[in-house]
């Protein structure tokens, strides 16, 4: 029986557990938390899905389009088609689990409007569809965990993988409980630990995914790909902790953007690109809210009553709770912030990606959104790739040769002991402080060369004092090592960025302001020894 561990326990790492088990492979599930404290469960809008009842004319055919439109033609067609493809059958499997999607007037599941889509294709669950399908496929996995399919690992951390020759054995881990690094070996390792958050600060997103994995995983030969394409959601308010979202399901709904001037509002978006122009994709809007130099509103008091209860529900609620805004009577003050990462570990077709036998799936992999994700594809695409991984894994008839990384373990364990007798006038949590206000000030909606190089010259700096930082013995070793990782991944997305000489998509720099055909290809960057070396996929090695 093949063994398949898994890192990361959200969406993308349930559906790949499942998938993994129904092909008769034994998984190890790892993360720190319960899925039920996964990021996935604050997805709100909907899954994205053309169903055979849909009444518009739309077709599949229309999302694939609208999807690579979206992502300004760069993400591979037949990745994309194998996507869209499979979506109705997503839809048919989480109703099977059991999740309960909100319905019509006429009984069929209820869609939705979303940024760049030609058609109402987003299905939902009420305002909280992220939260619905994690416990539809966490429910799921019980059930092979009672088979003994599925091992969960709780309260444990990626902390390496285990690769020799390009190939990976499996992965070190930090153990939670006994502060030491334990070897786990699998003939596979799925990689599904979502976006980079933690490197900017406050996002809308959870912390928890900080982008170490992956920028470890850099440092370790694996490649990366569209680091520059981050996607700032339009509308957003500021808490203490973090931006919290306001759901595009909101002007899909009807919401309507707007700022003031001269004592009238200002309709904007729908004065530049018409009846729709509250919908334009998730760059366009938040370009445009930026640009605007003043507060910008979002108002849905003037929707239906039932509406903003029965389907903006944590809209309302969010308001309420984090600014004290009643939605039924006041516009809410919206300003874009980080919300999701194109870019990640570069990934074949079947989710492998350049270290054999190391897949990632989800928001850490780069494969299906291009330079810009449509609303609703992203918890689609987190499903879809757990399936498509561990087919790919399943069909592999070889299992691994034992190999010996005593030596490597043993080393690092040195390490890990070692960091808590550093001492410096710099804590890791004041390298991270310093980390977020560089990728928030050098690379945010509108770039240019002068900032880019500003932040490039910064993070070599951190990373130069990496090593001689006070580490804090008060908190677990994990956020300690971590900053290595991030710091690396943090100068590779800004290397990225700066590379690209163009404006597409997410990524639109002032000093080139237009798209051109030279860029119309994936960015591809490789770790050599402290080197960052980066090129266009001008072969499409990791897309068809």
């Amino acid at each position: 029986m093949k063994e398949v561990l898994i890192i990361g326990s959200g969406i993308a790492g349930v559906s790949a557990a499942a998938s993994c088990a129904e092909r008769g492979m034994h998984v190890c599930l790892l993360s720190p938390f319960p899925s039920e404290r996964s990021q996935s469960v604050m997805a709100a809008g909907g899954i994205n899905a053309v169903l055979e009842d849909n009444n518009q004319g739309d077709s599949v055919e229309s999302h694939i389009e609208d999807t690579l439109a979206g992502g300004c033609n760069i993400a591979g067609k037949q990745a994309v088609t194998g996507l869209c493809d499979s979506a109705e059958e997503i839809i048919r499997m989480l109703e099977n689990a059991g999740m309960v999607f909100s319905r019509d007037k006429d009984g069929r599941i209820a869609r939705r409007a979303f940024g760049g889509q030609s058609h109402d294709r987003t299905c939902y669950s009420g305002a909280s569809t992220g939260k619905h399908i994690v416990s539809a496929l966490v429910m799921k996995c019980r059930r092979y965990e009672s088979e003994g399919l599925i091992d969960r690992r709780l309260w444990s951390d990626f902390h390496s993988g285990l690769i020799r020759d390009g190939v990976c054995y499996g992965a070190l881990i930090y153990n939670e409980a006994t502060r030491t690094l334990e070897p786990y070996y699998a003939d596979a390792v799925i990689v599904a630990t979502g976006g980079q958050n933690a490197l900017f600060g406050k996002t809308t997103g959870s912390t928890q995914c900080d982008g170490y994995t992956a920028g470890k995983l850099f440092m370790q030969g694996a490649v990366l790909k569209n680091l520059e394409f981050i996607q700032y959601h339009p509308t957003t308010i500021e808490t203490a902790s973090k931006r919290m979202l306001i759901s595009e399901a909101a002007r899909g709904e009807g919401g309507r953007l707007y700022y003031e001037e001269n004592g009238k509002r200002v309709y904007f978006m729908e004065e530049k690109y018409g009846p729709e122009g509250n919908l334009m994709t998730r760059d366009v809007a938040a370009r445009e809210i930026y640009s605007a130099g003043r507060p910008v509103f979002l108002d849905v008091s003037h929707l239906e009553g039932g509406i903003i209860d029965s389907r903006l529900s944590e809209v309302r609620d969010v308001c309420s709770k984090y600014a004290g805004i009643d939605i039924t009577r006041e516009p809410i003050p919206v300003a874009p912030s980080v919300h999701f990462f194109m870019g990640g570990l570069a990934v074949h077709n079947n989710h492998e990606t350049s270290i054999r036998d190391l897949y990632a799936v989800g928001e850490c992999a780069s494969i299906y959104h291009g330079a810009n994700r449509l609303g609703g594809n992203s918890l689609l695409a987190a499903i879809y790739s757990g399936t498509v991984a561990a087919k790919a894994i399943s069909e592999r008839d070889e299992k691994h040769d034992t190999q010996d990384f005593s030596g490597y373990i043993e080393e690092e364990n040195k390490k890990l002991i070692s960091m808590m007798d550093s001492r410096s006038k710099f804590p890791v949590a004041y390298i991270e402080q310093m980390l977020a206000e560089c990728m928030n000030s050098n690379l945010g909606i509108i770039r240019d060369e002068e900032s880019l190089s500003k932040g490039i010259t910064e993070t070599d700096y951190l990373i130069s004092v990496a090593d001689r930082i006070n580490y804090d013995s008060s908190v677990l070793p994990y956020f300690n090592y971590s900053i290595h990782g991030k710091l690396a991944l943090g100068r590779a997305c800004l290397a990225c960025a700066k590379s690209r000489q163009e404006s597409r998509g997410s990524q639109f720099r002032s000093d080139y302001p237009d798209m051109t055909d030279q860029f119309a290809y994936a960015t591809l960057i490789y770790y050599d020894n402290g080197e960052y070396n980066v090129t266009l996929d001008r072969e499409r090695q990791y897309e068809s």
